[in-house]
């Protein structure tokens, strides 16, 4: 259930730093993530009740800080996968926690134990609940994981260079579907964008089509084909060897400062993408962020 409420309609109250609900006395017991900046008066709010039975409020407000730290002379390109959920072009791997495997047995048997119970019973809805908490603790382990290290690449890198890759159309071969879901590759990429806008760091993303793993990273050649199955290679021309996931990191790295020296393109000869080679990336132009608070 996902209410949302605005102050021009009254639904709402701000004062004192709380928030009343209209008609009622006493202010909302929230439990705050962070506080909301000073001088800041939120314009709306979005209280959820999510089906692992808790409830959560968004409040919405113009936030005028500029938040931009100070610049650094470090990039890198990323190469995002599974075994290693990022490798950078320093060749560093970043783990995969793999939120649902670990938690998937118990997921397992509780959506089991929910479908051996009658619906709408007392018994259905405690199975239910349990069900949901499960979920619940996936999700929120994921995301804890992902600002943390979106955080950290923004704070350490000026600029990043990631693939524009199509996950929605990825997690439709049923066999890395989870792997990819679990992986949360999107909203990695999502973080480093609005994250890049704020702190004055700069994002480029290159074209999904541009073989990264293929192409020596010494001499430029492009092998015809380099199964998944093989994770590192000898380049038949120049004979250096190479790790795929730091050889793709390091072309994903050159080809994005291509971008952001020059403008030039990167798309592959025959490329199917409409969209150019690579470009510099910014989330939108908004003085508005949002504050969450659970309660």
């Amino acid at each position: 259930m996902v209410v949302v409420l605005s102050s021009h309609s009254s639904a709402f109250k701000w004062k004192d730093g709380q928030v009343y609900l209209a008609k009622c006395v006493e202010p909302l017991p929230i439990r705050w993530s962070r506080q909301l900046p000073q001088n800041c008066v939120p314009t709306t709010i979005t209280v959820k009740l999510d089906p692992s039975g808790r409830w959560s409020i968004s409040l919405r407000v113009s936030d005028t800080r500029n938040l931009k730290i100070k610049p650094v002379l470090k990039q890198i390109g990323i190469d995002l996968g599974i075994t290693s959920l990022l490798t950078t072009s320093d060749g560093e791997k970043i783990a995969n926690p793999k939120n649902l495997q670990k938690l998937h047995k118990k997921l397992r048997l509780a959506g089991k134990s929910l479908s051996r119970k009658t619906k709408g019973s007392n018994n259905y809805q405690k199975a239910r609940l349990k069900l949901a908490r499960i979920h619940a603790k996936i999700k929120d382990s994921r995301l804890d994981y992902t600002h943390k290290l979106t955080t950290q690449l923004i704070k350490e890198n000026q600029t990043i260079v990631v693939e524009d890759l199509a996950v929605k159309n990825m997690v439709k071969n049923h066999k890395l579907a989870r792997a990819i879901s679990d992986a949360n590759w999107g909203e990695l990429v999502r973080q480093l964008e609005y994250k890049a806008e704020w702190y004055g760091r700069e994002l480029i993303k290159i074209d999904r089509y541009f073989p990264s793993s293929k192409r020596c990273s010494n001499c430029g050649h492009i092998v015809e084909k380099l199964p998944l199955s093989i994770r590192e290679w000898d380049c038949p021309e120049c004979a250096a060897h190479h790790d795929r996931d730091i050889n793709a990191s390091i072309n994903i790295l050159a080809a994005g400062l291509a971008v952001s020296v020059c403008g030039a393109t990167v798309r592959p000869e025959g490329s199917k993408s409409r969209k150019a080679g690579a470009m510099k990336q910014k989330a939108p132009n908004s003085d508005v962020k949002e504050s969450r608070a659970v309660s």
